[in-house]
């Protein structure tokens, strides 16, 4: 199994960035799906999770809720997070991750694989 998330980057205070996670090595569709985020000297926090399959069912941290986007593209097998409005709080490593359960839980524990992560850095 492989997760390479991408996107990452420097963006200002109220920009936006797309995250992507394409996956290999497993049936995507039949994966729950998560983001979390690491920031420096913290622990990996829940961003947000989307059902398998067609995905209809989405899960967001409330710091994030309203800002960012989750979504699949199970054609592609790509996962995908659009964040908006961002903050200087958002800047962190980001992770996508695959739980074959399906339970789209907020614990990272509850996945089974993981991407490398990537940087997004949001300055004032």
């Amino acid at each position: 199994v492989q997760l390479q998330a991408s996107g990452g980057g420097l963006v200002q205070t109220g920009g936006s960035l797309r995250l992507s996670c394409a996956a290999s090595g497993l049936t995507f569709s039949n994966q729950a799906m998560g983001w979390f985020r690491q920031a420096p000297g913290k622990e990996r926090d829940f961003v947000a999770a989307i059902s398998r399959g067609t995905g209809t069912t989405t899960y967001y941290a409330d710091s994030v809720k309203g800002r960012f986007t989750i979504s699949r593209d199970n054609s592609k097998n790509t996962l995908y997070l659009q964040m908006n409005i961002l903050k200087t709080e958002d800047t962190a490593v980001y992770y996508c991750a695959a739980d074959r359960t399906g339970l789209a839980s907020r614990r990272p524990n509850s996945y089974d694989s993981w991407g490398r992560g990537t940087l997004v850095t949001v300055s004032s």
